[in-house]
C-alpha cells in the first residue's frame, strides 16, 4: 500500500525529497489494471541518478532516474490476466502495487453527465447491489486545475475493485459501459474517470493543442505569467475583460459607484430575492460594498475573501482588478497600493448561466483580512446591485479558471496519466460549449482527439463520443439551437475520424433535468459503439446515420447508411422533427416526412426553398425515427444535392 496522503502533503507544500516519494507514480497502485497486448509504460521517482528495477509477472526492466529523480520504464506486452504484483526497487527502497490485473483500460472524461454517479441513476439500489465484479477496477481522478502541467496528481488517485461500497459514487455512464461489455468480453477492465461538471473542452486540451487552434496565444501567455506574477497576469486579463465590457455596454461599473444601484435584499441567490426580472435570470449582476479603513489598515497587506460566487466573477477594489475565478471560494490577495484610508469600494461582477446565481453564502466568508490578523466584514455596510442587462453574448473568461479556462484541468488531471496504456476514451461533454461557441466544436473536438492520441502515445486511440441528450422546453416552431449545432458539429467530427464512434442519446434526456438518470441505457449504447469500433463486431456503432440528401422533383430523398432492417417511424405514419430550409439555413419550416425503406421522403411545396434538410434541430427535439437496432437516428443537417 502506498503513502498517498504523505506524498500529497509534501507536493502541495512544494517539498518533494526523494526519500518521501513513492517509487511508483500514483496511477500504479493496488488493484490497478494495466493495458494488455502492448508494452507497459511504468514511471515514478527515485533519487537522482539512482538505478531502478521494475518487475511484473516475471518481466523486468532496469532504468536510471534522471537528474530530477524521475524515471520511466517499459515492460514487455502481456496478455490479459493476473493478479500480479508490480514492484519497483531502488537501493534499499521498494514500492509494491498488489492485485494488479492486465486487461483493457478506458479513460472516461467530460463534464457533469460523465460525473453523474451510479447512485443518481435510475434503479440505482438494484444496480449498486448487483455491482460486485472483481474484473472491473475503478479510479476516480480528483478534480483539480493548475496553470502549468503537473507530472503527479496533487490530490491523489487510487484503484478499487467494483462493488456496492465503491460503485455508488463512481461515474454511472462509465461503469454501466464496462459492465455491459463484460457480458461478452471476459477481460479485466480498468476505468479511469477524470471528469468535471461544467467544464469546457478547452480546459481539457494541452497548450500546444490550443495554439494549433488559433486565437488562444494571448490567453496562454497570461496563463504562463500567472504562477510567478499573479498581479501582473490579473492586470493584463482585466484590461481584456474591461475592453470587452466597454465595447458592449459603453460603461465602466467597476469605477461608477453612484447612481443606479439598489440595496441587495438578502445575501442569497438573486432568484430568491422576489425581484421579478431576476426570478429566472441567467446573466450578469454587479455587486458593490463599501468598507472604511484607517491609514494603518490601508498600509498593510490584505486579502479579500468573497466565499462563493455562482458561477464566475470579476472583482475590483477601488477600480483595480484583484481577482477572477469560476469555482470555489474566492480568496484574492490585494496588491500593494490598492487600499486607501477612508472609503474603499469592492465591486464584483457575478456571471450565472444555469440555475441559481450570485454572491451568497455565510457572511463570515466575505471580508477584508489584514496582515496583523484583523478583518473587516464586507456585509456590515450592506451590498448594492445593478443588473448587467444587455444582449452582450458570453463574456470572456479568465484563462486560469478551471471550468471555462484553457488547459488548466488538462494540466492537473490528464498530464499525470500521459503514457498510461489505454484501449479507448469515452467522452460526454459539450453542454458548456453549446452555450458559448458551438460553431467551433468540430475543430475543437478533432484537435482534442489528436492531442490525447499524442499524449497517450497511441495514434489510433479510439474515442467513443456521446451526442448530447435532449433537454429543456420543447418547441413548436423551427429556430436556432446551440445544442443542435453542437450535436451536428460532434457528428461531423466523428464521421471525419477513422477511429471514433458516436453514441446517440437524443431520446434519453429529461425536459427538466440537464442530468438525465437513464445512464444504464447510455452505458449500453457506449458499449455497442465499442464493440463496433474497438472489438470488431459487424454492427453499426449507433442507430441509422444520415448519409445524403438529394432532390427528385417535388421530393427530397434523405438516404441513411448504415440502417439495420429498415427505418421505422415510431408512434405513427409520419416522422417528427424534419425541417426544410434555404441553402443558407434561413426560412426553416417543418416538413411532411415519411419512411421508405432506408430512405426518408420529404415533400416540397411548390416554390418553397429546399436547399438544406435539418432533423431534430432543437435543444429538446421530439424524435421518432429509429431502425431495427431500436436506436434513434441522431440530429443532423445536410445540404440538398
Amino acid at each position: 500500500m502506498k503513502a498517498f496522503a504523505l506524498a500529497a502533503v509534501l507536493v502541495v507544500a512544494g517539498v518533494v525529497p526523494a526519500s518521501a516519494q513513492d517509487l511508483l507514480a500514483q496511477p500504479f497502485s493496488d488493484h490497478g489494471v494495466l493495458q494488455r497486448d502492448r508494452p507497459i509504460a511504468v514511471w515514478g521517482r527515485a533519487g537522482a541518478g539512482e538505478a531502478v528495477t521494475v518487475e511484473l509477472g516475471g518481466r523486468t526492466a532496469q532504468v536510471t532516474a534522471g537528474r530530477d529523480g524521475r524515471w520511466r520504464a517499459a515492460l514487455p506486452a502481456m496478455p490479459a490476466g493476473g493478479p500480479y504484483v508490480l514492484t519497483a526497487r531502488s537501493g534499499d527502497r521498494t514500492d509494491r502495487a498488489e492485485d494488479v490485473l492486465i486487461g483493457d483500460v478506458f479513460l472516461c472524461s467530460g463534464q457533469s453527465n460523465m460525473v453523474v454517479q451510479v447512485s443518481r441513476a435510475l434503479n440505482s439500489p438494484r444496480e449498486i447491489a448487483s455491482s460486485a465484479d472483481d474484473g472491473i477496477r475503478l479510479m476516480t481522478v480528483q478534480t483539480d486545475n493548475r496553470p502549468t502541467p503537473q507530472r503527479d496528481f496533487v490530490r491523489g488517485a487510487a484503484w478499487v475493485a467494483a462493488g456496492p461500497e465503491t460503485v455508488a459514487d463512481f461515474s454511472a455512464a462509465c461503469f454501466f459501459f464496462a459492465q455491459d461489455l463484460r457480458r461478452d468480453h471476459d477481460v479485466p477492465m480498468g476505468l479511469i474517470n477524470a471528469a468535471w461538471g461544467g467544464s469546457m473542452i478547452q480546459a481539457w486540451m494541452s497548450a500546444d493543442a490550443l495554439r494549433a487552434q488559433g486565437g488562444y496565444d494571448e490567453g496562454l501567455s497570461i496563463l504562463d505569467q500567472f504562477p510567478t506574477d499573479p498581479a501582473g497576469a490579473q492586470s493584463r486579463w482585466a484590461r481584456q475583460w474591461e475592453a470587452w465590457w466597454t465595447s458592449k455596454a459603453g460603461t465602466r461599473p467597476w469605477t461608477e459607484t453612484t447612481g443606479d444601484w439598489t440595496p441587495v435584499p438578502a445575501m442569497t441567490a438573486w432568484e430568491l430575492w422576489g425581484v421579478p426580472e431576476l426570478a429566472a435570470y441567467n446573466g450578469m449582476v454587479w455587486y458593490a460594498a463599501t468598507v472604511t479603513l484607517t491609514a494603518e489598515q490601508a498600509s498593510q497587506g490584505a486579502t479579500l475573501t468573497l466565499g462563493n460566487v455562482d458561477e464566475a466573477d470579476q472583482t475590483w477594489i477601488n477600480g483595480a482588478a484583484v481577482g477572477a475565478s469560476g469555482s470555489g471560494d474566492r480568496v484574492y490577495p490585494v496588491p500593494a497600493g490598492v487600499l486607501k484610508a477612508g472609503d474603499n469600494v469592492v465591486i464584483v461582477n457575478a456571471l450565472d448561466t444555469y440555475a441559481n446565481g450570485g454572491l451568497y453564502g455565510p457572511a463570515e466568508k466575505r471580508a477584508l483580512t489584514f496582515a496583523d490578523g484583523s478583518s473587516i466584514p464586507l456585509d456590515a455596510g450592506g451590498w448594492r446591485y445593478r443588473v448587467g442587462s444587455g444582449d452582450y453574448g458570453p463574456p470572456p473568461r479568465a484563462p486560469w479558471e478551471a471550468l471555462a479556462g484553457i488547459t488548466t484541468i488538462s494540466n492537473a488531471m490528464i498530464t499525470p496519466l500521459e503514457g498510461y496504456g489505454l484501449t479507448g476514451v469515452l467522452w460526454y461533454q459539450g453542454e458548456s460549449n453549446a452555450a458559448r461557441d458551438p460553431e467551433r466544436y468540430a475543430r475543437l473536438l478533432a484537435g482534442w482527439m489528436a492531442d490525447w492520441r499524442g499524449r497517450f502515445d497511441t495514434p489510433d486511440l479510439p474515442f467513443l463520443i456521446v451526442s448530447l441528450a435532449n433537454y429543456g422546453e420543447p418547441r413548436s416552431a423551427p429556430g436556432a439551437s446551440g445544442w443542435a449545432e453542437l450535436r451536428d458539429r460532434t457528428r461531423t467530427a466523428v464521421l471525419a475520424d477513422d477511429h471514433a464512434a458516436l453514441a446517440v442519446a437524443i431520446d434519453l434526456g429529461d425536459r427538466w433535468d440537464i442530468h438525465p438518470a437513464q445512464k444504464l441505457e447510455l452505458g449500453r449504447r457506449l458499449a455497442r459503439a465499442a464493440r463496433a469500433e474497438i472489438y470488431g463486431a459487424d454492427i453499426s456503432p449507433s442507430g441509422p446515420e444520415a448519409a445524403s440528401a438529394r432532390r427528385d422533383g417535388d421530393t427530397i430523398m434523405v438516404t441513411f447508411d448504415p440502417v439495420q432492417d429498415s427505418l421505422v417511424a415510431v408512434g405513427g405514419a409520419s416522422l417528427l422533427g424534419f425541417e426544410l430550409c434555404a441553402a443558407d439555413g434561413s426560412g426553416c419550416r417543418y416538413a411532411d416526412a415519411r419512411v421508405d425503406g432506408a430512405t426518408v421522403r420529404i415533400a416540397v411545396a411548390a416554390g418553397a426553398p429546399a436547399g438544406q434538410v435539418r432533423y431534430a434541430w432543437a435543444d429538446n427535439p421530439q424524435v421518432n425515427l429509429f431502425d431495427g437496432t431500436g436506436l434513434p437516428a441522431g440530429p443532423f443537417r445536410l445540404a440538398v444535392e
